[in-house]
């Protein structure tokens, strides 16, 4: 280890520079070498007091911080051992979603635009379901500089992102409650939708239903069925919240809210069998706005909010640690499906 400690020694009189990021420094130096390679072990924490004489939690720091980047892994108590050797790495960020959904792609082709090449980020999709979640959260504990995760609303989930530290966690798309050192760049559903649906009461009244698909225990927002039943019990309005979209379904003079595009597209496709005017004999309405909708049939009328500037928020806390508090706009575009 005597070219090592050679590196980290090469630093120590760069006045600009702490003492952790000498050895950082100092080991990433060894790397670009040839000095270490992937599967080499570094000194003990107590070796490297004893080489360099810095403090013990100087050491450990360091050695979180090429953790964080990706470069070393600490396995079993056995040690720090070398995982890559790609030094150009600034830190390693996990990104936990629901599943790549249309605006989940725009929102980490954003993230991934801002952020740039030196920082790694790897995807992981828990599809609403809490036992994967706690099994993911666990294989990627401590292995990771930042954490930005669309979070399942459960208490469980709430504990386990607890034990992330508030500088290296972001909750992005479903609130949580977190303790209030803790950032976040959310949507709200409820209110907003209803508020929306009342700038749409005139359109959806040309119609004698109002259909919203809606299947209880999914990824779906509750928000939004609330939002539905309490529009169409103040305005009146003939609702129906149907779990799964069947072609028997599809009449004339019938508006559908959709939340999944899968129920979307099947209504557009057998629209068209039928000849149905979209925007005259059937209106249409969905939820998280893509290039599709604004294009397919004239323009799909939604209610989104805006994922490319949360994506902005949660690669600004990343990559400048920012702290982040809000919840992002929700908008209504009106197009003519309604």
């Amino acid at each position: 280890m005597k070219p090592l400690f050679e590196k980290i020694q090469d630093l120590k009189n760069i006045v600009s520079i702490s003492k952790h990021e000498q050895i950082v420094f100092g080991i990433i130096n060894a790397i670009d070498a040839g000095i270490l390679k992937v599967d080499d072990k570094l000194p003990s924490i107590n070796e490297m007091v004893a080489e360099i004489g810095y403090a013990r939690k100087t050491i450990v720091k360091a050695y979180t911080e090429l953790k964080e980047r990706g470069l070393v892994e600490s396995k079993n108590l056995k040690g720090y051992y070398i995982i890559s050797v790609e030094t150009n790495v600034t830190l390693k960020v996990a990104l936990i979603l629901f599943a790549f959904h249309s605006f989940q792609e725009d929102f980490y082709n954003t993230v991934r635009k801002e952020l740039g090449k030196r920082f790694q980020i790897d995807v992981f999709f828990h599809h609403n379901n809490l036992e994967l979640f706690k099994t993911l959260m666990n294989n990627i504990s401590r292995k990771y500089g930042a954490y930005i995760v669309a979070p399942i609303q459960d208490p469980e989930v709430q504990t386990m992102l607890k034990t992330i530290p508030s500088d290296k966690l972001i909750v992005v798309d479903r609130q949580l409650k977190m303790p209030k050192d803790y950032s976040y760049a959310t949507q709200e559903f409820e209110q907003i939708t209803y508020e929306h649906l009342v700038d749409l009461a005139p359109s959806i009244k040309k119609y004698d239903r109002f259909i919203l698909f809606y299947k209880a225990n999914t990824d779906l927002p509750a928000g939004i069925l609330k939002a539905f039943q309490r529009f169409t019990n103040d305005f009146n309005i003939n609702g129906e919240v149907v779990t799964d979209y069947k072609s028997k379904i599809l009449k004339k003079k019938t508006a559908f809210f959709t939340i999944s595009d899968s129920n979307l597209w099947q209504i557009l496709k057998d629209a068209r069998k039928l000849e149905y005017r979209i925007g005259r004999d059937i209106g249409i309405l969905a939820h998280d706005d893509n290039i599709v909708k604004e294009i397919a049939f004239g323009g799909i009328t939604t209610i989104s909010t805006d994922f490319e500037l949360m994506a902005k928020r949660a690669a600004l806390f990343v990559k400048e640690g920012t702290a982040i508090q809000e919840v992002i706009p929700t908008y209504l575009r009106e197009r003519n499906s309604l």
